[in-house]
């Protein structure tokens, strides 16, 4: 197993991580229901599945509890 040669500064090592941080999600409304939802993802509204604006499922259930 490869271990360092000295140790790294918490200074060093927290100067690395600078840019790791989260950014926000993305979210898009739909022209057709007004609803919000995440780019590249199906959502449910009323009971029915829809996905790039279209209707994909009517009367869609989820099997999540």
């Amino acid at each position: 197993m490869a271990h360092p040669k000295r140790k790294i500064s918490k200074t060093r090592r927290d100067k690395r991580r600078t840019h790791q941080g989260l950014s926000e999600k993305a979210i898009a409304i739909c022209p057709n229901t007004d609803t919000p939802h995440l780019y590249h993802h199906a959502y449910v509204v009323d009971g029915d599945l829809y996905h790039k604006g279209k209707l994909a499922i009517k009367n869609y259930t989820t099997n999540a509890q």
